[in-house]
């Protein structure tokens, strides 16, 4: 059998091992740094003051 190719981070140079970050050329450490999860909506709720409701 052939030996595999090394496929190193694009970023950083290290090696690369697993099959998705081989295919995406970036390590998972190097990937997070490009690419952040977004805002978690649930976490910016925030309390706004209201006037009460005619009538209540």
């Amino acid at each position: 059998p052939a030996a595999r190719r090394p496929v190193r981070c694009a970023l950083c140079g290290r090696p690369l091992t697993g099959a998705e970050s081989r295919r995406t050329g970036l390590g998972p450490d190097c990937d997070a740094k490009l690419h952040p999860p977004g805002p978690d909506i649930r976490t910016r709720r925030h309390e706004v003051e209201q006037d009460p409701l005619p009538g209540t």
